[in-house]
């Protein structure tokens, strides 16, 4: 039994979602071990476990991208997301 289409994003809508996904999510994800690499000390921890992490990370907000009913929605919250890891970053440094 097919899905009602009220539930079916478009093809577009499915395309920002999986490169939100893909590219956003891990940008994101290493953007936030470049932050904690700024506010942590002992940065050969952050880059030990980060070999780790940054995978996990990366598959929940790969699977957390579809969950935005409009993929531009998905991607400005992960832009914005960057740019405060960014912002951290250059204050932080």
């Amino acid at each position: 039994m097919p899905a009602k289409r009220q539930y079916l994003s478009s093809t577009g809508q499915r395309w920002l979602k999986v490169s939100a996904g893909i590219l956003g999510g891990y940008s994101l994800a290493v953007a936030l071990h470049l932050v904690l690499g700024v506010l942590i000390e002992d940065q050969s921890t952050v880059v030990i476990t980060s070999a780790y992490t940054t995978f996990f990370l990366w598959v929940f907000l790969m699977i957390f991208a579809f969950a935005f009913k409009n993929g531009w929605k998905a991607w400005g919250v992960y832009l914005l997301a960057i740019a405060i890891c960014g912002g951290l970053i250059y204050f932080f440094k």
